[in-house]
């Protein structure tokens, strides 16, 4: 069987192992009933559902031909050093130096990698994205994340 498109027999299986996965993982846990979910309820139907759409993408792309075969580039390792340097830096820095400043490091860094980077678009992503996450994690969901560092509170 010839792959007629590479992008989508990748995205396909990663979709459909993802899937499996989650959906395995989650036989760990107590299903409850319709009425009363457990915990391994939703992660179950969710793994499902994306095993299925995986394998409906991989079935797509070894049966429906593509102009080219939609062959798939070069790996952005450079671009995805940055991003993973980014997230384990904001890891290391939310406990000590708080929400408002290790979020902000996080969105600026892995703005970096983009090759459309624009400094207003990023302060005003980062301004939207430090507020709201403040408002849903800390006054939402009432999280005990710490907003400031912990020199200041102290």
């Amino acid at each position: 069987m010839k792959i007629k498109s590479e992008k989508d027999f990748w995205a396909g299986l990663m979709f459909l192992v993802t899937g499996i996965g989650f959906s395995w993982g989650a036989t760990a846990y107590n299903f409850g009933s319709s009425a009363r979910p457990g915990p391994g309820y939703f992660p179950f139907g969710l793994g499902i559902i994306l095993a299925l759409l995986g394998a409906l993408i991989l079935f797509e792309a070894l049966t429906i031909e593509v102009e080219g075969g939609e062959k798939i580039g070069d790996w952005p390792l450079k671009q995805g050093a940055i991003i993973l340097f980014s997230v384990v830096l904001f890891g290391l820095i939310l406990a000590p130096l708080g929400m408002a400043i290790a979020l902000p490091v996080l969105i600026i860094i892995a703005s970096l990698a983009s090759g459309e980077f624009n400094w207003k678009e990023v302060l005003v992503n980062t301004v939207i994205l430090t507020v709201g996450s403040w408002g849903i994690f800390i006054k939402g969901l009432s999280l005990t994340i710490p907003l400031w560092p912990a020199f200041v509170t102290a």
